[in-house]
């Protein structure tokens, strides 16, 4: 008898459809990483996990709150950062995230954090809070690190928390997406902002509302994703190159080299239906690192390969979305599939204002909207969202779903820059569960799709792609005309706005696409790769 996969299918026929999906190991393009050889007969993914989306970054805080208290002596908790502020609370007071991850420390976890470095605040980056947080838990008997190990102008945008348990594997967990430990995040589905507001451009107010989603993962993947943040960790090259922080971190006593880690323990026991592979960017740089001395593409790679399948649908929630090379990849698809329709939700507005600051990253997304209309016509629609107040609410979820089948969520955006050029993780998921039940990317996209459209909705107009498109559509049009009309009588069920964004003259084009180029939207391939136009 064959033997039989997690969902009731035999085994073979498992792997056979997940090979149509996820990339081999062959296919991620990086032959020096250990993320891969770690799985059975080849396979570039684990199965049997347990996924939950955590939707809001109040219930993935109070969810991280809970865990973390419950560790104890023996236990580990490892965790990147692209920002962090020690005062964010994950709960109410007393749990300020510095606050929480040091009691940890002093209870017997042991605590490892790399954070981005980051450029100096005076840019609208983040290197004293993250240096602070790195401060209180080192003080614990923790270990936080300043890693700066980049391309020029690049980041470590990786935001990973991973929690290993000595006495109580079943408890492990990995928490992947994009919500960063600070300020801001912790909104919830009222979306009137997190009360330690984060300073953003005027239109979305003292405290921005934001919408943001991370994945809980438990099972065998957790030892993937405590991999990744090992081969960071194990990495024998100096956190930072430059002579002044060098200068700088011996002048402050700050921790340059990392203890060795202890023994990984043996991936936690199957517990679910979900197959979970990890996907990565890692830029082409020099000196490489050690485990992808070339750089590792697989988020784009990985996106590639499952759209080229897509046949139905396209559900992307993203921050920008505004590179023509990514918009390129979504473009053929939809060139490919006549039926094929696409759906968008991004800001209304960028989260910075200034008259500098702006007009870059228009350059960048009317480009990109342009590549995809000119491929689907009126089968591409795009949207911001707004709260009951009419604020226009920030997405920073970094969310795909195609063909209510393969799901991604992580820490990389629908750009060149976090397609090549900075560290990013995200996690693909594609769990069809037992026979009967409702495939997880369908009840992901249900459970946003519901949000956004503010009302009850018949599960059947949200599985008929045709209807899903135009249920959005018309709760667009619906408030759009309400907020034109002078917002008289009732206002309509719902966050949706069509999106749209001024028009901008020939000579704001000529003076912002060449920073957009360069520091907005960099490109970290090499020159063959680039020139080839591939990922």
């Amino acid at each position: 008898m064959a033997q039989r996969g997690e969902t009731g299918m035999p085994a073979t026929q498992v792997d056979q459809d997940l090979q149509r999906w996820f990339l081999s190991a062959d296919e991620r393009g990086n032959t020096q990483t250990s993320l891969d050889s770690r799985h059975r007969d080849g396979l570039a993914w684990s199965t049997g996990n347990r996924v939950r989306a955590l939707v809001h970054g109040s219930v993935y805080f109070a969810e991280l709150y809970g865990a973390v208290k419950a560790m104890g002596i023996g236990d580990l908790l490892m965790f990147t950062d692209w920002r962090s502020d020690p005062d964010e609370l994950l709960s109410g007071p007393g749990s300020e995230v510095g606050a929480v991850f040091a009691a940890a420390a002093r209870r017997g976890v042991d605590v490892r954090g790399l954070v981005w470095r980051s450029h100096v605040d005076q840019l609208s980056f983040s290197a004293s809070t993250n240096r602070a947080l790195g401060d209180e838990i080192e003080a614990s008997g923790g270990q936080c690190l300043l890693d700066m190990r980049v391309r020029p102008l690049g980041s470590h945008h990786q935001k990973l928390v991973v929690l290993r348990h000595a006495a109580h594997p079943e408890r492990d967990v990995a928490f992947i997406g994009g919500i960063d430990l600070c300020h801001g995040r912790r909104d919830d589905a009222a979306h009137r902002g997190d009360p330690q507001g984060d300073p953003m451009a005027a239109v979305y107010g003292p405290r921005p509302p934001w919408h943001d989603v991370q994945v809980a993962v438990q099972g065998p993947a957790v030892g993937d994703a405590e991999t990744v943040f090992r081969e960071r960790w194990d990495d024998p090259a100096p956190l930072s190159r430059g002579p002044l922080r060098i200068v700088l971190d011996l002048a402050r006593g700050v921790d340059r080299s990392a203890r060795p880690m202890p023994p990984q323990h043996p991936d936690p026991e199957v517990c679910g239906t979900a197959a979970v592979q990890l996907l990565r960017t890692y830029p082409n740089r020099a000196p490489g690192y050690p485990f992808a001395p070339h750089g590792e593409l697989s988020v784009a790679r990985g996106y590639r390969k499952a759209l080229a399948r897509a046949r139905s649908l396209i559900y992307v929630e993203d921050q920008y979305l505004w590179s023509v090379d990514v918009a390129r990849v979504f473009a053929e698809a939809l060139a490919r599939r006549p039926a094929l329709r696409l759906v968008v939700v991004i800001p209304r507005f960028p989260d910075q204002d200034g008259r500098a600051s702006m007009p870059p990253s228009l350059v960048g997304r009317a480009k990109a909207m342009r590549v995809l209309r000119a491929a689907g016509g009126a089968r591409v629609a795009v949207y911001g969202i707004e709260n009951e107040a009419g604020t226009p609410i920030y997405v920073h979820a970094k969310v795909c779903v195609i063909d209510d089948t393969w799901a991604c969520i992580g820490s990389d955006n629908a750009n060149r820059r976090s397609w090549t050029h900075d560290s990013e993780l995200s996690s693909a998921v594609i769990d069809m569960g037992p026979e009967g039940s409702e495939p997880w990317a369908r009840s992901l996209r249900h459970e946003l799709s519901r949000e956004h459209l503010g009302a009850d909705v018949d599960p059947a107009v949200l599985n008929e792609s045709a209807r899903w498109f135009d249920a959005f559509q018309e709760a667009a049009r619906d408030l759009d005309t309400w907020h034109h009309g002078g917002r008289l009588g009732p206002r309509p069920p719902g966050q949706l706005r069509r999106y749209t964004q001024p028009v901008q003259s020939q000579w704001t084009r000529t003076w912002a696409t060449p920073l957009y180029r360069v520091l907005y939207d960099p490109d970290g391939r090499s020159v063959g790769q680039r020139w080839a136009r591939r990922f």
